[in-house]
């Protein structure tokens, strides 16, 4: 947030999450809303987040204050804007609203938000294949007017805020009006809202003007009914205007801008790819880079197709680029790819292709093939905005989709979701300097769009499948390992010429949208060198423990809930209705529909099989293979129809008209009870635990360099050196320490304070161990270890080798330290129990030959100021100090 706000002047979200901390208790998300998602939406935290700060706002009067409801919703470029948009339809839904406008400034947003909302087939739609809130079935309709609208049915209008600034000035036919907004409720969603603010931008326009503004009449249609409801939705709210800082400050009621995103790693992280090439020596660099992701990709076991952007400034200068790119890519060379050998990055993908193929011949022709015109698409100017198109560049991640080449000039600055953007190429060399040493507005442009291409794609690679959590899939796995081959699978790349100030204005611009912190750093954990020479680093061995999981063997029926609900459902010649699932059913009287006379209950096992069957096929969720995973005891789909313990005992309640049951009565009772069987078992969650074996390892072949980035290093802190430590009683120089591992520590203030406490132990230590070392944990995935109870992946910051030579053999203890900020001591309590189990329960496993004693032993949490006494004397004891 860009402005800040005092104790006596807040925000609207911060009034509400001061409230929640302190006072209140964070509601779950409701089930309408979190069942009635697509089932591969999985709600992130901070979306959590964002719906319960909706809730709460809209249930506790002191903060709604008997306001009509205006909010807005600040979130980052790919953050999930229409998943909570989707959510809060839900929602409204549920509170009686029917009518759901969405507008937005530019037309080409609104086919891709058509598909989105609206054609189940689309690989982002949003919704679930069958919607169901408070009992009944609900269906999405879009509709021109409101006066369309189906009662039971979402009736969404989408609209461009142009369009409805047209039609309330000049009405037509089967447009919208004024009436539409005062006769029923309407629930008005404003994506890219930060175009609607012209009129509070210009607080001094003229009347005339005014009442003509797009925002006055969006105005004017959210104050035509005291019900009706405006919710915003944004990246870029400007609070250094102060006409929008008043106007926003009690109805931002999430906010989540593009440096949290970044921070949180959702997003791709940036790097600018200079060169003094042309622009089809820039283009063609990225071919080969996004040709080496691909089969990088591929190697892991991922299906993934990288796609190139090239930008050009004018439409004229990208049709004869189009041109002239095919005319190129055709005359290629294997010498000419050859010629990138020597370059820093192009250099290790032209050496991995030449490693399969030393006459590159076979890069050439994928070069060739992959970039063809028919996997190429051209979005210049509104000669190209066809709905195709829109709904092409909108599905680019889609395994059917062939496009693999995008030439554009500014289409695609707002409203575009991709993931498998990994490459952008500048195609001209101009500056446009803005004032006051300020970025130009079309620099502006590029860091927007650049911003659009860093949205993350998910992916986690075959082997590092039992080592990850699934969680990891969508987040940044190698700030940490920045010389990882596999960096390049999470970085996009944005080639341009070289020229410092450009380069400096467009990192100006990246800054202020939030894509770049202010302060990067890159710091290098080095392995000693006399450590390497060391019989220690050749022979020690080091121990971690695997995740498995949990085994479902003594699962051998269906939850019981599920068996013994009510289920009713209406099969008269009216239209069917499922009146209670999951929910406190009323008396059968109360729910009769005009004609439906007769009561029959009948049991799953007492239908006829083909029928049962029949119906049960059409989900994919009780495919046998599936079934078995839930339910090891299964024998048969048959059996998971027929037996008491699954479905056989379900009874199913028909209201009808007609005295006996058709088959295609028992259908629309069976699908409709199977539905919620079948989202009952999609969400059952696998469950993992750590093993009690914790397998060896040789030292020397996990331990290595490794080079950090760290964003907006803090003094004394993360990111700094323990050798030149703010606090002078925590300055260390480990360079000198020979029972430190790495060169140095940058780690937290907490850390730093560790080791610290470690050198004045060490003496004490050598006399009683013949060696000592103390190895800072820098995120190597084979030194994690998993909770024993959860499967929980965690990673000591610190490990203790001590080391002492016997008659008998060999003795070495592998101790966990992990300092704590005081902020993390109750929420990471979980680790530390962890650490505390592992002396009596890990066992440590040789899988070769090897008669010396191995203990592994974990202490507890080390906090200068709060358990600094339980640490030494725990210490002392786990040391024989």
């Amino acid at each position: 947030m860009s402005s800040s706000a005092t104790d006596l002047d807040l925000f609207l979200f911060q009034e509400l999450d001061l409230f929640l901390d302190r006072f209140g208790k964070r509601k779950e998300v409701p089930t309408h809303i979190s069942r009635n998602l697509a089932p591969q939406i999985s709600l992130r935290e901070y979306q959590k987040h964002a719906f319960t700060n909706t809730l709460e706002y809209l249930e506790n009067e002191s903060f709604s204050k008997n306001r009509q409801t205006h909010l807005l919703y600040h979130m980052a470029t790919g953050s999930g804007k229409t998943v909570m948009m989707a959510g809060l339809i839900l929602h409204y839904f549920s509170l009686g609203y029917r009518n759901f406008l969405f507008f937005v400034n530019q037309t080409n947003i609104i086919e891709k938000t058509k598909s989105n909302f609206l054609k189940p087939d689309s690989s982002k739609y949003l919704f679930a294949d069958h919607i169901e809130i408070n009992g009944a079935p609900v269906r999405i309709n879009e509709v021109e007017t409101f006066s369309a609208s189906d009662p039971n049915a979402v009736n969404i209008c989408f609209t461009t805020t142009h369009k409805l600034h047209g039609d309330f000035f000049f009405a037509t036919e089967n447009s919208l009006s004024q009436d539409d907004f005062e006769e029923a409720p309407v629930v008005m969603i404003s994506d890219e809202s930060h175009h609607v603010n012209t009129r509070t931008k210009k607080a001094t326009k003229s009347e005339k003007d005014e009442d003509s503004s797009w925002e006055y009449t969006v105005s004017s249609a959210f104050a035509s009914n005291r019900d009706n409801v405006l919710l915003e939705f944004t990246a870029t709210v400007d609070l250094r205007d102060r006409n929008i800082l008043a106007k926003y400050r009690n109805k931002i009621v999430f906010d989540y801008p593009l440096a949290k995103f970044r921070d949180s790693g959702f997003t791709k992280d940036f790097q600018n790819f200079q060169s003094s090439l042309d622009p089809w020596g820039r283009t063609l660099q990225a071919l080969i880079l996004s040709e080496y992701r691909r089969s990088l990709f591929a190697d892991g076991g991922v299906y993934a197709k990288p796609v190139v952007l090239l930008k050009s400034q004018a439409i004229k200068e990208s049709n004869e680029f189009y041109t002239e790119f095919f005319q190129r890519l055709r005359q290629l060379s294997e010498d000419r790819i050859r010629s990138f050998a020597t370059e820093e990055v192009i250099g290790q993908a032209v050496e991995y292709f030449a490693a399969k193929d030393p006459t590159l011949r076979s890069l050439r022709i994928s070069l060739q093939q992959s970039f063809a015109e028919e996997n190429a698409i051209i979005m210049n100017g509104s000669t190209d905005n066809t709905v195709e198109k829109q709904l092409a560049v909108n599905s680019l991640e889609d395994h059917s989709n062939p496009y693999r080449i995008i030439f554009t000039v500014d289409m695609l600055n707002e409203g575009w979701d991709v993931l498998n953007l990994y490459d952008i190429v500048r195609l001209y060399e101009t500056r446009q300097g803005g004032k006051g040493g300020k970025p130009g507005s079309y620099t502006i442009q590029e860091a927007q769009l650049i911003g659009r291409g860093a949205r993350y794609f998910p992916f986690i690679l075959n082997k590092e499948l039992d080592i990850r959590e699934p969680e990891e899939a969508r987040v940044r796995k190698y700030d940490a390992d920045l010389e990882n081959p596999h960096r390049l699978l999470e970085t996009l790349l944005y080639h341009s010429k070289q020229d410092s100030k450009y380069i400096a204005e467009l990192r100006l611009a990246l800054r202020e949208t939030g894509l770049l912190p202010n302060d990067i750093t890159e710091v290098t954990y080095e392995v000693k060198p006399d450590f390497r020479k060391s019989d220690f680093f050749k022979n020690a061995v080091v121990f971690a423990n695997s995740r498995v999981e949990v085994s479902r063997d003594e699962v051998t029926k269906l939850d019981n809930r599920l068996k013994a609900d009510f289920y009713q459902v209406d099969v008269s010649h009216s239209a069917s209705r499922l009146l209670s699932l999951f929910q406190p059913h009323e008396a059968e009287d109360d729910i009769t529909e005009k004609g439906a006379v007769y009561t029959i209950r009948k049991k799953i096992k007492d239908m006829p099989l083909n029928v049962v069957l029949g119906t049960i096929a059409r989900f994919e969720e009780f495919r046998f293979d599936v079934l078995k995973h839930y339910f090891p005891h299964l024998k048969s789909t048959r059996d998971f129809a027929i037996k008491e313990d699954y479905l056989g005992n379900i009874e199913i309640t028909f209201k009808s008209d007609h005295e006996t049951l058709s088959a295609s009565d028992l259908i629309t009772g069976l699908d409709k009870v199977l539905q919620i069987v079948a989202d009952h078992i999609s969400k059952i969650k696998v469950t993992y635990q750590g093993t009690k074996q914790f397998d060896a390892k040789r030292l020397a072949s996990v331990l290595r360099d490794k080079r950090v980035q760290i964003a907006t290093p803090v003094e004394g802190g993360i990111g700094t050196s323990q050798a030149f430590a703010s606090d002078p009683k925590r300055r260390v120089n480990l360079e000198e320490a020979d029972w430190y591992v790495y060169n140095d520590n940058f780690g937290t203030s907490e850390e730093k304070s560790f080791v610290e406490y470690f050198s004045t132990v060490v003496n004490d230590l050598k006399k009683k161990f013949d060696e000592v070392y103390l190895v800072r944990n820098e995120r190597l995935a084979e030194l994690a270890i998993y909770s024993f109870d959860t499967g929980e992946r965690f990673e000591p910051d610190f490990l203790l080798f001590l080391g002492k030579k016997d008659v008998s053999g060999y003795e070495q203890q592998q101790i966990y330290v992990e300092p704590k900020g005081n902020h993390l001591l109750a929420t990471d309590q979980w680790k530390e129990n962890f650490l505390l189990d592992i002396q009596q329960n890990a066992v440590p496993h040789i899988v070769y030959v090897d008669d010396n004693d191995y203990r592994i032993i974990g202490l507890p949490f080390y906090n200068e100021k709060h358990q600094l006494m339980e640490f030494r004397e725990a210490f002392s004891r786990a040391t024989d100090l």
